[in-house]
């Protein structure tokens, strides 16, 4: 095989991020305490850090595991795995050793790199399967970085075809046990570099990358569309709304979860001045409030571009670059990618408005579920589309509304009721920050509509001015039974709120 034709058949991600790299010193990466990594350093270090994993037995297939804070070493481990030919397996820092045994088992990774106070534990974890144990610290620190040091960078990059798995993501796990989301090389690259595109990426562009990377947001759509642009990114540890604010004066793009903006609207420091030399700011991993992206317009002039995507498909919609940025929409279906909506119970396609079953299909949909076919069979329909299991409409202008997870579903007195509809009333009430609506046990109704609300401090918000409120703007059966009042909502910790944990805590709410 001749240069030319390795150029063509080689698939995999990491050729393919750092193939026709034309000057080495462009600055990728840049640190809270100052360090700056180029792309040529990177290269070096995840050629490095693939001759460890090669040496300690890990082989093209082979799973690793990494359960470690975020830092450079992290992300580099991460480069390494796909270089290697080995399917990357992140893991959730906050998983205890309950839960990891259970990740581990089921996976059967060849090695599990790990904070080293959590070796002792992971590593007995790791001893029934055989499996072996690196370090690495938040300061990206430990023996897989001590080993890394001593060895050359010079690292073939293993041959991948575009179906070879280039990572697992276990989905959340609310209700059931976790699945191991199977990405292949091409779900990755294609779509990211779709990313690029669509949000108009260049190489001129400096991303505040805040999120954590153990997930798809912060792992493959910051870090892999970055670097597909041969952009830059500041990496910090975690999110800083006071440092997030004055690094904007020299960054263009922000990706982050719904959180990262309420809570930077709690700044005065944020103003249109602050945020002039940024020109784009994207949030996902769960719904943006209508509301939270009125009132960021409002104060900075930039309007938040929502997207919507999914452990198993990575991104399949987002609001335009140029034309309306909807609120409480997530925009059109990426190139490539189709996104329909179905009746729940017959699978046949809706038409516009309609309330459905979100379903999608496209390169970006994985390849199924880790060691579960039957699962991964009653999740895909005969004709290829994925069943993302989230209820939604496509508007009349071809936007994309989710509204609400179909296991979050009410029924009630035999009607369905959608909780976005009736969040979205209460939210708009003054005083309101934010609401959850879940459907609890009821003897009379199968289930009985509950509403359940975080309010500002002092607010004269009570179940009874927000029945009073919702009077005539709902119809009887989607009224709340209940309303209740709480400081915060659970969420995990990509900010999503927990309805399982809402609907254990008040499951009793209407016994008799």
């Amino acid at each position: 095989m001749n240069a030319a034709q390795k150029t063509i058949m080689n698939a995999n991600l990491f050729f393919r991020l750092f193939e026709g790299l034309d000057d080495p010193s462009r600055l990728a990466i840049e640190t809270a305490d100052g360090q700056h990594i180029s792309y040529g350093d990177l290269m070096a270090r995840a050629g490095q850090t693939a001759n460890v994993l090669v040496s300690r037995g890990v082989k093209p297939g082979d799973r690793v595991a990494a359960q470690t804070e975020k830092s450079v070493a992290g992300l580099v481990l991460y480069l390494a795995t796909i270089r290697a030919g080995a399917v990357y397996l992140p893991l959730n820092t906050a998983y205890t050793l309950n839960e990891l045994e259970y990740f581990i088992g089921d996976a059967e990774p060849s090695l599990v790199v790990c904070d080293p106070a959590k070796a002792e534990g992971i590593g007995a974890i790791a001893a029934r399967i055989g499996a072996a144990v690196e370090t690495l610290d938040a300061n990206g620190q430990g023996s897989l970085t001590q080993a890394a040091a001593t060895v050359t960078a010079e690292f073939e990059t293993i041959d991948r075809a575009d179906d070879d798995l280039a990572a697992i993501l276990y989905t959340s796990g609310t209700t059931g046990r976790s699945k191991g989301a199977m990405l292949t090389h091409d779900n990755l690259a294609s779509n990211s570099l779709s990313l690029v595109d669509y949000w108009r990426f260049t190489d001129k562009d400096v991303l505040i990358h805040a999120l954590p990377i153990y997930h798809t947001h912060g792992l493959f759509v910051a870090s892999n569309v970055t670097l597909f642009a041969r952009a830059s990114m500041i990496f910090l540890p975690k999110f800083d709304p006071d440092l997030i604010i004055k690094l904007m004066a020299r960054a263009t793009v922000m990706m982050g979860v719904p959180t990262f903006y309420t809570r930077l609207l709690q700044s005065p420091a944020l103003t249109k001045e602050s945020t002039k030399h940024m020109r784009l700011f994207v949030s996902g991993s769960a719904p943006l409030l209508a509301v939270t992206h009125r009132e960021w317009l409002a104060r900075t002039g930039h309007a938040v571009l929502e997207r919507y995507g999914m452990t198993e498909t990575n991104m399949n919609t987002s609001n335009p670059y140029d034309g309306d940025r909807v609120p409480g929409a997530v925009g059109h279906a990426l190139p490539g990618v189709t996104v329909r909506v179905t009746d729940p119970e017959t699978g046949k396609p809706l038409g516009p408005e309609d309330i459905g079953m979100i379903e999608v299909k496209g390169p970006n949909v994985f390849k199924g579920y880790w060691r579960m076919p039957e699962k991964t069979k009653a999740e895909f329909r005969d004709d290829g589309f994925f069943i993302t299991g989230d209820l939604g409409k496509i508007d009349a202008k071809g936007y994309v509304h989710i509204l609400g997870r179909g296991k979050d579903l009410v029924i009630s007195g035999g009607f369905n009721v959608y909780p976005k509809e009736i969040e979205s009333e209460i939210d708009a009430m003054p005083g309101v920050i934010e609401s959850a609506v879940i459907g609890v046990p009821h003897a009379d109704f199968g289930e009985g509509v509950t509403a359940v609300l975080v309010c500002d401090k002092g607010a004269a918000v009570d179940e009874a001015s927000v029945l009073k409120a919702l009077d005539g703007r709902l119809a009887k059966f989607k009224m709340p039974k209940r309303v209740i009042v709480v400081e915060e909502l659970p969420r995990n910790a990509m900010g999503k709120v927990q309805k399982n944990i809402l609907r254990d805590t008040y499951a009793k709410i209407y016994a008799k």
